[in-house]
């Protein structure tokens, strides 16, 4: 391809951008309805779900009151992954599009990207490489990896093939991997070298795998399996060969075909610890940040505890310019340039200083932190709310919104309504703001639980409707707000229900807290926490207080600190509070099984884990206050 068609296209992309970005109003338009069918709450409207009821509780995005959205409105023609990924290689195919740094001898060194192009061209390969196999369209196809440009090359060669992809993950271990494959009858597996063996010692389990391909490995140190096992073990690169060889047109799926199977949220691997992160920053330098509270939590922490320890004239000038930008801020107006280059250009730089937009989700993201973020970096924070089950956005702050503590409107290709919750004392008569269990329906929610039927029913009703488990609350302008969880509630000795993560996002502001786990059951009638503490603030603090000590553990077990902790955790409590807490260095991980990979806890696995610890600590109680039960 010579330069000449490239550079036309790459202007006529920018061109076709330009003249989009030029119209006066967004893509979706408010789309203003005749009062007898709809109530204007803002960013939502309310209709009724049933005009026999006449109960106007469904609410749907402003900008698309009476029909949920399936398609783009300026590309009706991608109604696919497959489709909109064709779209992007045909407008984008000469920009970079996916990014691994190389590492050589042990150092980081420079990215190196591939094009929508050549991924495309990969995708193709790969696809073609599955066909020379015999592996038919509707076939289960297994990605055993963490992230990596092929991961996401495999699952764009399995959208345009009608294959339908299924993600695996080596912290799940064996037996799990094992179900899965059998679950989804797999019958092709992409895995890495260091996971091959552990896979093949199992393939007897696992009788409708027909092909294993390795990525990274040379085909010709694979092992050679006997003709009998009935499966073939090639490289990566030998399946690209073959695919490039004998290239097939694609078979592109249908709209309502099944894309994926996941059995857990997210891809997983060990998270980067915060200075690798801030050397990808550094090096990328993105315009766009999207990321989960437990990260900005954290920025927000060593931001702060920087300043404090600064001190003097740094922490007045911080706390000047920072009370600046929030007033302006608060009266819709842009803040003087000189508080950006005399403090916060420094802080933006953290993030690459280039950073405009910045977007949070997976779980809540506390008002204070998002002014921070807002403040700090100069961009827009926005919140989202959704699910897997969802195929991700619920709902999404709208642009404009500068109220916080909220997420947004509905996305305008569903519809959402809050369900009365009784024991929990929610109903959608509640005043100021209806109460309840969000419930949504429309094309973004997924076809149901794999092969299981009975949990499907339990969360999808025959009306359609996908209860989340959230509780949600209506804000004036039709913002949703997220105030509980239904699914986790548990009910301690005295009948009082409890809602852990709730408390647990009170004290995740604890200065000492890096993760929290709540625990308490029908036996007792108080509540107990397992706390993993941030070393560095626990090391800082007991520097402060001339604690000395050898293994830093000795500080999560030393009354002192103890007593610290509970007392920060305690100023922050409302009516429902721990009443024992136990300090643990380490953090909660994937890889103990502690975490799902968008980093909530697992409450079954936490309880098994530090049961030794809950005994001890209602033994504490018990032995305090014999009538604490």
């Amino acid at each position: 391809m010579d330069s000449s068609s490239a550079a036309r296209r790459r202007i006529n992309s920018i061109h076709s951008h330009l003249v989009t970005s030029s119209r006066s109003s967004p893509l979706l338009r408010s789309n203003p309805t005749a009062g007898e069918f709809c109530l204007d709450n803002g960013y939502s409207v309310a209709l009724p779900e049933k005009l026999s009821t006449g109960d106007w509780n469904v609410y749907r995005s402003a900008r698309s009151p009476f029909k949920l959205v399936s398609r783009f409105p300026d590309h009706p023609d991608i109604a696919t992954l497959h489709d909109n990924f064709e779209h992007a290689v045909h407008d984008f195919r000469d920009y970079k599009y996916l990014g691994t740094r190389v590492r050589v001898d042990g150092t980081v060194g420079d990215y190196k990207w591939m094009t929508y192009g050549e991924v495309g061209t990969a995708r193709t390969a790969i696809g073609s490489g599955l066909v020379h196999h015999g592996i038919t369209m509707g076939s289960t196809v297994g990605i055993y990896f963490i992230n990596r440009p092929e991961w996401l090359i495999v699952d764009h060669a399995c959208s345009a093939y009608s294959y339908v992809s299924v993600p695996l993950y080596d912290t799940l271990g064996p037996d799990a991997v094992q179900f899965i494959v059998n679950h989804a009858n797999v019958q092709a597996i992409f895995c890495v070298a260091e996971t091959l063996n552990s896979l093949i010692s199992g393939l007897s389990e696992m009788p409708s795998v027909r092909l294993v391909v390795v990525v990274g490995g040379l085909n010709e140190s694979l092992p050679s399996l006997p003709a009998s096992a009935g499966v073939k073990v090639v490289s990566y690169s030998v399946l690209l060969n073959q695919g490039r060889s004998k290239p097939q047109p694609f078979v592109p799926p249908k709209p309502d075909d099944v894309a994926t199977i996941c059995y857990t949220s997210g891809t997983t691997g060990t998270p980067k610890d915060n200075m690798k992160l801030l050397d990808d920053l550094a090096a990328l330098r993105p315009t766009v940040f999207s990321s989960v509270p437990r990260l900005y939590n954290r920025i927000y922490d060593g931001i702060n505890n920087a300043v404090k320890s600064s001190g003097g004239l740094k922490e007045r000038l911080f706390n000047a310019a920072y009370n600046a930008k929030k007033q302006a801020l608060l009266n819709g107006k842009n803040a003087s340039g000189i508080w950006d280059r005399l403090v916060f250009n420094k802080i933006k730089d953290k993030l690459g200083g280039r950073v405009r937009f910045m977007t949070s989700g997976a779980s809540p993201l506390s008002p204070e932190v998002m002014e921070f973020m807002k403040i700090c970096f100069g961009a827009r924070v926005l919140e989202g709310y959704g699910m897997t089950e969802t195929a991700c956005v619920i709902s999404g702050m709208d642009e404009g919104d500068n109220l916080i503590g909220h997420v947004g409107s509905p996305n305008p290709a569903c519809e959402i309504k809050l369900v009365d919750v009784p024991e929990m004392n929610y109903t959608s008569a509640d005043q100021p703001n209806p109460r309840g269990e969000i419930c949504v329906r429309g094309p973004i929610v997924f076809r149901g639980y794999y092969k299981d039927e009975v949990q499907t029913k339990e969360v999808v009703d025959e009306d359609g409707w996908l209860h989340t488990g959230d509780i949600g609350l209506w804000l004036p302008g039709g913002r949703l707000q997220i105030i509980d969880r239904k699914k986790n509630i548990f009910k301690l000795a005295q009948g009082e229900y409890i809602a852990p993560e709730k408390i647990e996002n009170v004290y995740a502001k604890c200065k000492f807290v890096g993760q929290c786990f709540i625990y308490g059951d029908s036996f007792n009638s108080s509540l107990v926490a397992v706390v993993s503490v941030d070393p560095d603030v626990l090391k800082s603090w007991a520097a402060s207080q001339g604690i000395k000590h050898g293994d830093p553990r000795e500080l999560c077990n030393n009354p002192r600190v103890k007593a610290a902790v509970v007392s920060d955790m305690d100023a922050l409590r409302g009516f429902e509070f721990a009443k024992a807490v136990t300090l643990v260095l380490e953090p909660f991980t994937l890889e103990k099984g502690l975490l799902t990979p968008t980093l909530k806890i697992k409450r079954p696995q936490a309880k098994e884990y530090f049961a030794e610890a809950i005994t001890n600590m209602y033994k504490e109680l018990a032995a305090s206050d014999p009538t604490h039960r």
